[in-house]
């Protein structure tokens, strides 16, 4: 991970899971937070967990990880999108804040997964150990190990 754009992503990944953690606390606590309310509780907090182990992937730089994060969250977060799209189109009285508030988070919701996804697909440095030129050198380096080498075996001691 040593690009800035994939660090901004993981971030905003986590920002958006403690965002859910916390709405999904409230609507359990029966309390009020702008309206927003998850579709169903017990598969919010089942995608809570699969979202923190795609996190850890996804920082590992694991394919699985960023797939397995964009197929729950758009198929959680594009139904209730669409859903609530459907709502917005069909209304014929004055919709809630609530309803445009959820329509940004499963939008949010949707196209964060893709950007996580796109971000994975065209990263140059997916492999878990790139190579560094500060200290490849010196591990990579046969004549500087052969030249150590030779000069340790001329180093004899004698004991008495």
């Amino acid at each position: 991970m040593r690009r800035f754009s994939t660090w901004m992503l993981v971030m905003f990944m986590v920002l958006f899971w403690i965002l859910r953690v916390v709405i999904t606390l409230m609507t359990e606590l029966k309390m009020d937070l702008m309206g927003i309310v998850p579709m169903n509780k017990s598969i919010e907090i089942i995608l809570l967990f699969v979202a923190l182990l795609c996190i850890a992937l996804v920082v590992k730089r694991k394919w699985i990880g960023s797939v397995i994060y964009l197929i729950a969250y758009v198929g959680y977060f594009g139904t209730d999108f669409f859903q609530n799209i459907n709502i917005l189109l069909n209304a014929t009285e004055t919709l809630e804040m609530g309803t445009y508030i959820n329509i940004i988070f499963s939008f949010f919701g949707v196209l964060l997964p893709i950007f996580v996804l796109f971000d994975m697909i065209l990263d140059k440095d997916k492999s878990n150990n790139p190579k560094d030129k500060k200290t490849d050198w010196f591990y990579t380096n046969e004549q500087y190990d052969r030249k150590m080498d030779e000069r340790a075996d001329k180093n004899n001691y004698r004991t008495l």
